[in-house]
């Protein structure tokens, strides 16, 4: 609707967790240099917390996209609100196991066999679990056991959650998993700084030569959002809109002002 009108080739503030439009922030840089680790240097279980809407999902898809599938095989879980064997079944699934036993023997069977086979072609075996605060006390204790997969010197698999801050919690009511867990990291919104950068990131990326936004109208942002990515989108693009309805040139205060009070954060 508005992307001629603001010299735009593509939508810039898509709520969609698209990697050509990953900012790095220093938060976001430290949790995929984290992420990268794990997987590289078989560090068998590892955890990303954050708050919704910080761009734990995008980080995901980038951290994969930098793990040659040549040299990782990687699963990713993105619903595990499941029971045990259900989870197994669905890992086995992710890793694309030509068939799915009924059985938790079974899956944990062909689960190490998979592993083995990996190892035997110099693959790392990677799973990742997204939303993983969803997971149950049950399917918890299976991932703890997964991690008991290892050699005399390595473990056979790597197990990535990510989740909201109450993840945190759900780990540390079970020490013998968080034991296993070595890499652990909080993602935090963006503070004034990177919001500004990103606010304008975002729009290049899109196709746009300069900001529509005013430093005023950016400062609001920040003010009403506290730097989430998710919020800032839908403020940003809404604001694009008005911005288009009016025919303004720039995006100002104003304009932030009016979309927040009809409720776009809400």
């Amino acid at each position: 609707m508005y992307l001629e009108y603001w010299g735009f080739s593509e939508f810039p503030f898509e709520n969609v967790p698209d990697p050509r439009f990953f900012y790095l922030s220093k938060s976001h840089e430290e949790a995929l240099t984290r992420l990268l680790y794990a997987a590289k240097m078989r560090k068998g279980g590892a955890m990303l917390s954050g708050e919704v809407g910080c761009g734990k999902t995008t980080l995901t898809k980038v951290c994969i996209q930098e793990l040659p599938r040549e040299k990782f095989d990687i699963g990713l879980v993105v619903n595990p609100r499941l029971e045990p064997v259900e989870f197994l079944q669905e890992v086995l699934y992710q890793f694309q196991s030509a068939e799915v036993p009924e059985t938790k023997v079974k899956c944990l069977r062909m689960l190490r066999e998979k592993m083995i086979e990996n190892l035997k072609a110099r693959k790392e075996t990677v799973l990742m679990i997204d939303e993983a605060q969803l997971l149950t006390e049950t399917t918890l204790e299976e991932i703890r056991l997964l991690l008991n997969f290892q050699m005399n010197d390595r473990f056979l698999i790597t197990i990535i959650l990510l989740g909201q801050p109450e993840l945190q919690e759900r780990i540390r009511a079970i020490p013998q998993l968080g034991q296993r867990i070595a890499i652990k990291y909080h993602l935090d919104p963006f503070d004034y700084a990177d919001t500004s950068k990103y606010i304008a990131f975002r729009q290049k990326k899109a196709g746009r030569q300069g900001n529509a936004f005013s430093e005023e109208s950016v400062e609001k942002i920040y003010e009403n959002t506290q730097g989430v990515p998710r919020k800032i989108n839908n403020l940003c693009d809404l604001s694009l809109l008005i911005g288009f309805s009016r025919n303004d040139k720039v995006i100002g205060p104003e304009i932030i002002e009016s979309v927040v009070s009809d409720g776009a954060l809400l």
